[in-house]
């Protein structure tokens, strides 16, 4: 089986007021945590969607290994980086798994899970807490992922009914993600 990574890391960061892809993360970058985290992961290929600090993010992140998609619709919200993403997955991928750019510490063992279940049209990581990303989407529903707009629009695709949709089980909490100051401050605290 074909799997390709996408991670997301193109946004704003608005409520932040900075790019969150450059915070100080363990010596390195937020982002450059993320991309750690998905090539340990093992993919056939791996993508990273960038656009809000472009620029600074080509400077100073290490993305050797991952095909770099510019979003120039980044401000759109993060379903234009899946739809930007979709046109650069290879034509040999059987699926893809959706990773977040500003969430550095998710297991590489739910990502493992998630290819376990890779039968399914999509698979959603569920924790101890709840549903969370990562989420396996099979190039069965690439078309619809093609369609999807806004910032939450791949969860709004997961609870459609579209899709048969397989929680896969996780042990843990959802991994910590940085969207505001308080959120940086408890994922460096916990780290």
């Amino acid at each position: 089986m074909f799997v390709s990574g996408l991670v997301l890391a193109a946004g704003r960061s608005a409520r932040l007021g900075r790019p969150k892809q450059l915070l100080a993360y363990r010596g390195r970058t937020l982002l450059d945590a993320a991309l750690d985290t998905a090539r340990a992961c093992r993919f056939d290929e791996l993508i990273v969607a960038i656009g809000g600090a472009a620029d600074e993010v080509r400077a100073v992140v290490d993305l050797s290994g991952c095909r770099v998609v510019d979003n120039v619709h980044h401000t759109a919200g993060c379903s234009s980086s899946i739809v930007a993403a979709l046109a650069e997955v290879d034509e040999r991928a059987d699926g893809l798994v959706l990773l977040l750019g500003d969430q550095p510490d998710v297991p590489v063992a739910s990502v493992d899970a998630l290819r376990a279940a890779a039968a399914a049209p999509i698979a959603v990581c569920r924790y101890d807490d709840g549903r969370g990303h990562p989420f396996w989407f099979a190039r069965s529903t690439f078309a619809d992922l093609a369609r999807l707009h806004g910032d939450k629009g791949v969860w709004k695709l997961i609870g459609s009914g579209r899709w048969p949709v397989t929680d896969v089980r996780v042990d843990g909490r959802i991994p910590l993600d940085v969207d505001t100051r308080d959120d940086y401050t408890r994922l460096v605290e916990a780290g």
